[in-house]
């Protein structure tokens, strides 16, 4: 048995004691690296956020006065991994594009929603999950227009007066985008 743990076996030191760094300088450092490790972990549940009622006027009041592109999709979508890989390339090339993601999928997805929002280089955006038991209310809340289809993006410029494009979005069109809402906040850098 090692020497921290015979006092503890033979009932004269208490856990506490065990733990006081003056008689076991090296278990309290162990222990203060694996605290500051469990703390430093990425969660995914505050990765993705809720989606719930009222979840676009938070985005939208976040981005007050500047253009950003909002992009809805799914894991059960067969063109979101190319526009948003599209996208991701465009983010390299423009750092300060805004790009959030919503995800029409559940919050029971969030490991898969941020492991493939990873694989398409769309890790480091903001990303949501629809988070109620009525998806056709948040559909609702966001375009009343819209009826699931996806991917669904929303291309909004600093007055937040935006454009829907539903299915594949071409890169043409995005660089257009940019060009005519480039300012300090989205152009090349």
């Amino acid at each position: 048995m090692s020497n921290i743990f015979k006092p503890l076996a033979g009932g004269r030191e208490t856990v506490r004691d065990m733990f006081h760094y003056r008689r076991h300088p090296a278990l309290c450092g162990l222990l203060l690296v694996l605290m500051l490790t469990v703390m430093s972990a990425p969660r995914a549940a505050e990765d993705v956020h809720p989606f719930k009622l009222g979840s676009l006027s938070q985005v939208l009041a976040a981005r007050e006065g500047q253009p950003f592109v909002l992009v809805l999709w799914s894991l059960d979508c067969q063109y979101c991994p190319t526009e948003l890989k599209m996208l991701s390339e465009l983010k390299r090339s423009h750092p300060k594009l805004d790009i959030v993601l919503i995800a029409t999928d559940t919050v029971d997805d969030t490991p898969q929603l941020i492991s493939r929002a990873k694989s398409y280089g769309m890790d480091k955006v903001e990303q949501w999950v629809f988070a109620e038991d009525m998806p056709e209310r948040l559909r609702f809340e966001i375009d009343r227009r819209w009826y699931g289809e996806v991917p669904r993006t929303y291309f909004y410029d600093p007055k937040h007066q935006r454009e829907a494009k539903t299915g594949l979005v071409s890169k043409k069109f995005v660089e257009d985008w940019l060009a005519s809402n480039s300012g300090p906040d989205v152009g090349r850098h």
